[in-house]
């Protein structure tokens, strides 16, 4: 392809074939495939059981994974400044459909996060995740630590409060997990992010007082019931598929468990493809992270740099989070893996938040060109 594209080449493709970090792109392109390969042996049986067709999730699964492709490639083309301008529109677009779902949309598992466009569920606060991510990096950059805290801390708090309302307390928890780490990058006082932290507590142990089905989860973690709940169907899973699994189409843990295709496709990994399997995804998640977090910390740009690593900090935050839930190191969260699990929404919103980074992470890239 370098023979497509010659050092010499000024075009908008060739410019960014030798500014983006090829590496990068690799391994987001590699996880986008492993997803639909897994997608693919785990998702057959519920799709039997609720739409009567066994490829009725991967077919959907192809229909976002293509455009989500194209939105890294797409995306990955900005230039910073152009990155700002789609975040801040994509930031009061999702606000906007965040209120209308809590307002006018389905209620699903006792939540409203879901909106109907276009005959296509979405689910808003997907995309305003990595949007507040890009703002926040802008304003740190751009005002004095009192100006930059008070405004992120209230545009976080829009979010935040919204997520509790629908409610969604493990994607309100990342979203404020990342401000921390933003700020904390920005060279904030240690005070502004004690702060955060204390916020982060403070509003855990809340949640456990207020949201019956959080302090049920939570009390579940630390004393199991004694009936079969999917977490034990999760880690029998993990155990009987070996090293190696049984066999892709093999497994048994997708017949018993609705979510084998998203909240617990880690689990329906292990035993079909092995722990060998799991580990080699696990792997690459977090060789993404951390050239992520590396080409963050190599560019020059205050604002690039800020914001790559939220990007990075909330794909690896993810994937942590439903990784740990599979293997019951938390109470369970329904989270999916990235690029892994089946989930439009998300997908799409994942193919923008990485487009983002690659774009943030290009050789030379700067919010002010003149700089």
């Amino acid at each position: 392809m370098s023979s497509v594209f010659p050092r010499t080449d000024r075009s908008l493709l060739g410019t960014w074939w030798w500014t983006v970090d090829r590496v990068l792109l690799a391994g987001l392109v590699l996880l986008l495939l492993v997803g639909v390969v897994i997608v693919f042996a785990a998702s057959p049986p519920v799709g039997m059981l609720r739409f009567k067709d066994p490829y009725y999730f991967i077919l959907r699964h192809l229909v976002f994974a293509i455009p989500a492709a194209l939105l890294i490639l797409g995306c990955s083309l900005l230039a910073p400044l152009g990155v700002l301008r789609l975040a801040k529109g994509v930031f009061a677009l999702g606000v906007v459909l965040m209120v209308l779902a809590l307002l006018f949309g389905p209620e699903i598992n006792g939540a409203h996060r879901w909106l109907r466009v276009g005959g296509v569920q979405l689910q808003p606060s997907e995309f305003v995740k990595p949007a507040l991510v890009v703002l926040v990096a802008a304003i740190a950059a751009s005002r004095p630590w009192p100006a930059a805290t008070a405004t992120s801390l209230a545009l976080a708090a829009i979010v935040i409060g919204l997520l509790l309302l629908q409610p969604d307390l493990g994607m309100a928890a990342i979203v404020l997990a990342t401000l921390g780490l933003q700020l904390f990058v920005a060279g904030l006082p240690w005070l502004v992010v004690a702060l955060v932290a204390g916020i982060g507590i403070g509003g855990a142990l809340l949640a456990y007082e207020l949201f019956p089905h959080v302090s049920s989860r939570v009390d579940a973690y630390f004393a199991p019931p004694a009936e079969f709940t999917q977490i034990e169907r999760a880690l029998r899973a993990v155990a009987s598929g070996g090293l190696f699994g049984r066999g892709p189409g093999e497994g048994i843990v997708k017949y018993n468990l609705p979510d084998a295709h998203t909240d617990f496709v880690f689990a329906a990994t292990a035993e079909e493809f092995g722990i060998l399997a799991c580990l080699l995804i696990a792997a690459l998640v977090a060789a993404i992270l951390l050239r992520g977090l590396w080409r963050a910390h190599e560019a020059a740009d205050r604002f690039c740099q800020i914001a790559a690593v939220g990007l990075a900090a909330q794909f690896g935050l993810q994937a942590l989070v439903n990784m740990a839930v599979n293997l019951n190191l938390v109470p369970t969260k329904g989270m999916t893996l990235p690029f892994i699990s089946y989930g439009g929404s998300s997908m799409l919103a994942l193919g923008i938040a990485t487009g983002w980074l690659l774009a943030l992470t290009r050789a030379r890239a700067r919010l002010e060109p003149g700089r």
